[in-house]
């Protein structure tokens, strides 16, 4: 490529990421840059659909269906370093691809937003962040969480809060066009006080559908292994599915006839399945302060299905400035949800002075205790408190979050003095408490 082609090439590059920011800052038209960006993007064979903000990623592909791979992973960094290559077409083209997704995800603009708006607003977050090398919802952590993660998740919640959700709710045909998003469900538990009739109805149906798909993947993740050890002192059944093929081999190897080839096996050997489990309890403490909405939904349905588990037993304790013991609903996360009342701030000695009586075998217990540890004026009493419970035998598993990013923000006083007492706070990716809580229960 000789000079002059690349200096076009890095000079219709430029045209597209100026207008780019034109738009983000002022929607107004830039007749000039609008002008340039049209023949840009007709020069490289693209839908001039690709400048319009009003036009969702997914009417582009539907028009396009041959955009589809290349959106996927166009903003993706290298998997190795490499010298910087001369700006060509491909990079002038990756650039028009990269400023439609940009300008439609942050591009958001000001005033209410309809519930369409809102779904398509997340489907172009997920174009984003399939662009990125990431599954979509992926990358939308909890607001203030920081970083890409963080922004994504403020977006997403900002576009609800000015969303008339109220209205929305009270249309079932509206309402039926939202999609459940943590976001979504944190407005909506925030609501539920002043809704009544259809709107209640609507709403109570999403939290429903949100929980039920949270569930499923993660009780796929807690049944990926078997609760307990294996009880040799239990005979094997003797069924076809549990025969120890190379252990028969081996054992009847002398046996083996070179004459004729055959290996005469005169006793099956079978594979011990039974498993010994000492009932375990299991208290989860969740703080439901507006700061951890996340990790009150997850954790509800992640202790619902734990205690489905045999001689497993659950207690589920939520707090703010008071606690409330909602082991009475455990089982169904949406009824612990509909019962909680999210915001206040922390007083984690409240919340522990109800889950201590529930420690009768200390050395079979596990408390988990979820929050960001940020507490009025009582961060001493709440650590000598979890302190003397984990010298009396119980597993304590400090969580500073348990969300699907993994992003934890924990007040540095208390993440200091856990990782001294050896009970350092799970980095608050959820996958993480699944494995700590089925070690303890194997």
């Amino acid at each position: 490529m000789s000079e002059n082609e690349t200096n076009a090439a890095e000079h219709r590059r430029q045209v597209l990421y100026w207008r780019l920011l034109a738009r983000l800052f002022d929607p107004q038209e830039q007749p000039a840059l609008e002008a340039a960006s049209v023949a840009v993007v007709d020069d490289l064979g693209l839908p001039t659909a690709l400048l319009d903000p009003n036009v969702s990623v997914d009417n582009v592909v539907q028009r396009h269906p041959e955009l589809a791979a290349e959106l996927s992973g166009v903003m993706a960094p290298p998997e190795t370093d490499a010298p910087d290559e001369p700006v060509g077409p491909d990079e002038v083209r990756r650039a028009a691809l990269a400023s439609k997704l940009l300008l439609n995800v942050f591009g958001t603009g000001t005033g209410s937003v309809s519930a369409g708006q809102l779904g398509r607003w997340q489907s172009d977050a997920g174009w984003l962040e399939r662009a990125l090398g990431h599954e979509p919802g992926q990358l939308r952590g909890r607001p203030g969480s920081g970083g890409l993660s963080g922004v994504l998740g403020d977006l997403e919640g900002d576009l609800v809060r000015r969303m008339r959700l109220r209205e929305v709710l009270a249309d079932p045909a509206l309402a039926s066009k939202l999609t459940p998003s943590m976001s979504l469900i944190e407005q909506l538990l925030r609501d539920k006080h002043n809704l009544s009739g259809v709107a209640l109805a609507n709403a109570k149906a999403l939290i429903r559908r949100y929980v039920d798909e949270v569930a499923e993947v993660l009780r796929t993740q807690v049944e990926q292994t078997s609760v307990g050890t294996v009880d040799r002192s239990v005979p094997p059944k003797r069924v076809f599915r549990n025969l120890d093929l190379d252990r028969t081999i081996w054992k009847n190897l002398p046996n083996w006839n070179p004459q004729d080839g055959r290996l005469y096996v005169d006793r099956l050997f079978y594979r011990h399945t039974a498993r010994r489990t000492t009932p375990a309890r299991m208290i989860v403490v969740v703080d439901q302060s507006g700061s951890m909405v996340n990790s009150m939904v997850n954790c509800t349905i992640l202790a619902s299905i734990f205690a489905g588990l045999p001689r497993v037993e659950v207690d589920l304790i939520a707090y703010d400035t008071r606690a409330i013991d909602l082991t009475p609903w455990v089982q169904d996360p949406f009824e612990v949800l509909l019962r909680t009342k999210l915001g206040g701030g922390n007083d984690g000695p409240v919340a522990l002075a109800m889950a201590r009586p529930k420690i009768v075998d200390p050395r079979n217990t596990v408390l988990v205790w979820i929050s960001d540890f940020y507490e009025f004026d009582r961060s001493q009493p709440l650590f000598d408190g979890l302190e003397a419970v984990h010298r009396s035998g119980v597993k304590l598993i400090p969580v500073g979050s348990v969300n699907s990013s993994g992003h934890a923000e924990v007040n540095p006083w208390f993440r200091q003095r856990f990782k001294d007492l050896g009970t350092p706070v799970i980095s608050g990716h959820i996958r993480k408490l699944v494995f700590e809580l089925k070690n303890f229960l194997t």
